[in-house]
């Protein structure tokens, strides 16, 4: 019998350890322990009563920080895409009071790309029930500009002032960035802010800080920021991620989840965790077959630790037996035909199901149907009994096509 999130998270806080991270597979409950952390340290007041904000004790960055951004695809004319960001105190702390645009760019460019240019606009117009146009504040919207370049176009006559200066043109084309790219920018947003709250908390004096709001600050809660980044950049973000957290003053405690083995690994030693009296900071969160979960303390790094392809096995291999079979063991399958694909040298996981009798592409497309759901409102309907035998036909296809599992088979 294991434990419900809000006793993991009443745990976690209970440890009081500067650092606490947290490996689990993706369907685990990852999101849902971050939300039960921010309910244990900053619970929402009785109806009537006065309490503190959320954010003044405990930020957190997971899938519904991303709620608070949406793309305005401008259907009615066609012409800009904008990403729209909801009125809240920390866009505007960071964006208006600190002006930190500039910071927000240069992390998004150099963990995603910098031929892309966000561009936070002063100031758009909406239109209310009454047909009135209504000013929204600044920095309530980003745009994406692609190789903004100043130039005048050769052969022509450049454009000049009345000394005679040339005036230069800016030019660039409006897009919109792909959802990986999109995670990227509020996970930019979020680490640039994470980056001055540190620099305020670093101050010993509070009298001496520019703001009191993060005085009462207890916990960072970061789930899983890597998922579109490839590995030269998620190594990156991790070093980052590591220094800003030894930066921290003590009274800052961070709890990192993650589904991403390297990843974890490069935090685990960044943060020297292997070292005696943290390892206790390091798990990996299970949910039992019962919808209960268990956080299991693990000694080293995920390669030492967690055998995490065995577990994957291991838990495909319960659910097959139990008939219990949900959408998220797709994910689990998937990642299962990744790594060994990874280890084998094949170029596409796909490649592996070659040695299935019947439809390979019917094969991709019932993993795809239930690993491709990633947004928060997308509905997806529960696997059929026939969809559920396909993950026993394709793990069995695994362990009995494949010397590296056959070996892993000999040496268990």
């Amino acid at each position: 019998m294991g434990q419900t999130l809000e006793e993991l998270a009443k745990q976690l806080r209970d440890a009081n350890k500067k650092v606490q991270l947290i490996y689990a597979f993706n369907g685990t409950g990852k999101t849902r322990l971050s939300r039960a952390m921010k309910e244990l340290i900053a619970p929402k007041p009785e109806e009537g009563e006065e309490g503190a904000l959320s954010r003044e004790k405990i930020l957190y960055y997971n899938a519904f920080t991303e709620d608070l951004f949406y793309w305005d695809n401008d259907f009615e004319s066609d012409t800009i895409q904008r990403l729209r960001i909801q009125p809240n105190s920390f866009t505007n702390w960071i964006l208006v009071d600190q002006g930190k645009g500039v910071d927000i760019v240069n992390n998004f460019q150099k963990y995603a790309t910098d031929r892309v240019t966000p561009a936070f606009n002063a100031v758009y117009q909406v239109t209310d029930k009454d047909g009135k146009k209504i000013d929204v504040p600044a920095n309530s919207e980003v745009t994406f500009r692609v190789n903004p370049t100043n130039l005048v176009t050769a052969g022509e006559e450049p454009i000049v002032d009345e000394d005679g200066k040339p005036i230069v043109t800016e030019q660039y084309d409006v897009v919109k960035i792909s959802k990986g790219e999109e995670s990227n920018f509020v996970w930019s947003v979020f680490f640039t802010l994470l980056e001055e709250v540190v620099s305020v908390l670093s101050i010993a004096e509070v009298g001496d800080r520019p703001t009191d709001q993060f005085n009462g600050l207890q916990y960072v809660f970061v789930d899983d920021p890597v998922s579109s980044l490839d590995e030269n950049h998620l190594i990156e973000l991790a070093v980052n991620l590591a220094d800003l957290i030894k930066a921290a003053p003590p009274q800052l405690k961070f709890v990192i989840t993650t589904h991403n083995p390297l990843f974890y690994n490069v935090l685990h030693n960044e943060l020297d965790l292997k070292q005696k009296g943290k390892k206790e900071g390091c798990y990996l969160l299970e949910r039992m077959e019962d919808g209960t979960f268990k956080l299991n303390v693990k000694y080293g790094d995920a390669n030492k630790s967690f055998s995490y392809h065995l577990h994957l096995k291991r838990v495909l291999e319960e659910a097959i037996a139990g008939s219990a079979v949900e959408r998220y063991h797709f994910t689990l399958l998937r990642n299962l035909y990744e790594k060994t694909a990874g280890f084998l040298g094949y170029a596409r996981w796909s490649d592996l199901l070659d040695t299935v009798e019947g439809s390979k592409d019917a094969y991709v497309r019932a993993i795809n149907t239930f690993t491709h759901s990633a947004l928060s409102n997308e509905q997806v309907r529960d696997p059929s009994p026939a969809e559920k035998n396909t993950v026993k036909l394709l793990l069995d296809n695994l362990v009995n096509n494949y010397a590296y599992w056959q070996q892993d088979e000999q040496n268990g």
